[in-house]
């Protein structure tokens, strides 16, 4: 019987600081073998929604001192973040409803390119000023993560069917069940319960429920590429 402990990421790549979780946790993957790390691509929306919360970016005091400390969370992680022009209009207006319905077309039929095409919208969205809610944004996000011209074209055409809209509401309502309110939240199976950990600088505390030692960000390992 295997030891792991399973390690369920619920993120949206509109959520800067679910980068920092996604790319520590897959960072960690080869290192912690006592973790299994699962992705669950949700809509941040719905969750908060759900859970009756208030983004902290409505809030003038928080945003001046969010945009700080990205930026150094960045310096520390080296993930190449950097600020949207008007980050208003990329998270208020826009959204990423229908990225992460693509996400989940292709986690549920192409599991494989999950975690390259999360980063690559985070790259495009939190690093490059780029945008994720055209079709033609998908496609440029896919080729960077390698998916193939075919798998693209029906990865569009599933995004837009009922049972992946259905899947993504599962998994924020999966989220929200177990008492998430934001992103990014991850659920530890741990000796038969469920621990909720949020956001992306509790891993000091995650390696002690996995019974492993948590050894900063390794930056060493770092799989982003400008």
């Amino acid at each position: 019987m295997s030891d792991k402990k399973t390690v369920e990421l619920f993120y949206d790549v509109l959520s800067p600081y679910s980068w920092f979780g996604f790319e520590i946790l897959e960072r960690y993957v080869s290192k912690w073998k006592k973790m299994d790390l699962k992705l669950k691509p949700v809509s941040l929306g719905d969750i908060m929604k759900a859970s009756d919360n208030q983004p902290p970016g409505v809030n003038p005091i928080k945003m001046q001192y969010i945009g700080k400390d990205l930026m150094r969370l960045a310096k520390h992680t080296q993930i190449p973040m950097k600020i949207p022009s008007n980050p208003e209009e990329v998270i208020f207006k826009k959204g990423s409803k229908s990225a992460m319905l693509f996400v989940t077309a292709v986690d549920m039929d192409y599991p494989e390119y999950t975690e390259e095409l999360s980063r690559q919208f985070w790259m495009r969205v939190w690093s490059r000023d780029e945008g994720i809610t055209e079709d033609a944004h998908f496609t440029q996000a896919a080729k960077k993560a390698g998916m193939k011209d075919d798998i693209i074209k029906k990865a569009l055409k599933r995004s837009k069917d009922k049972d992946v809209a259905d899947r993504l509401q599962a998994f924020a309502d999966e989220a929200r069940d177990n008492g998430a309110f934001g992103a990014p939240t991850m659920i530890v199976h741990v000796n038969g319960e469920k621990e909720m950990l949020f956001g992306s600088d509790r891993f000091n505390i995650l390696a002690e429920m996995l019974g492993e030692k948590y050894d900063g960000p390794l930056n060493q390992l770092s799989k982003n590429k400008t």
